[in-house]
């Protein structure tokens, strides 16, 4: 199980290099939605399969629709892919500093400290990731509204902005 995570981490660590290195949308969303998936995959090995679905729907549902409607509106006649020798540079220039990173913090990671939400079942009543979100709904309600609202903003921000001159998404009527 614990390779099997690492592989996973291996996998978002590389989804998000596809996102960051790649200046077109199109390109990119697909890193996004590699890195959106693996990630869920990495609390799914964690022992929070609930909080990993819960993620998975809102994300690929919500955010990625707004993401994929912006790029849209932003389409270029030819775009950058990854084998371009910009992008190629952006790639390693990323994958360099992420080996830096982790060779300045390889000491301190052992891989037998990982453990699982259920890993001490015999103790518990209830499944660790299902008393999470009961304990975010209780006393992180007003969080969630606020954030909410910061979707909604950034929603309708994104759509000012993608609006163009005289057509757009929000005109004034």
């Amino acid at each position: 199980m614990t390779y099997f995570v690492l592989l996973m981490l291996l996998a978002l660590i590389l989804g998000l290099i596809a996102v960051a290195s790649n200046p077109t949308p199109y390109f990119a969303a697909l890193g996004l939605v590699v890195a959106a998936g693996v990630g869920c995959g990495v609390l799914v090995g964690c022992g929070g399969s609930f909080l990993s679905l819960v993620l998975f729907l809102i994300y690929l549902g919500g955010m990625l629709v707004v993401f994929a409607y912006s790029a849209a509106l932003a389409a270029e006649p030819f775009p950058e892919a990854w084998g371009n020798r910009s992008v190629a540079g952006y790639v390693l220039v990323y994958l360099l500093g992420v080996m830096l990173t982790a060779g300045l913090f390889w000491g301190g990671w052992y891989e037998g400290s990982w453990m699982v939400v259920d890993g001490l079942k015999e103790f518990s009543m209830v499944r660790g990731d299902t008393g999470g979100v009961a304990m975010m709904y209780s006393l992180g309600g007003m969080m969630l509204v606020i954030c909410a609202w910061v979707l909604l903003l950034t929603l309708l921000v994104v759509l000012e902005l993608t609006r163009g001159l005289s057509r757009g998404t929000l005109r004034v009527v």
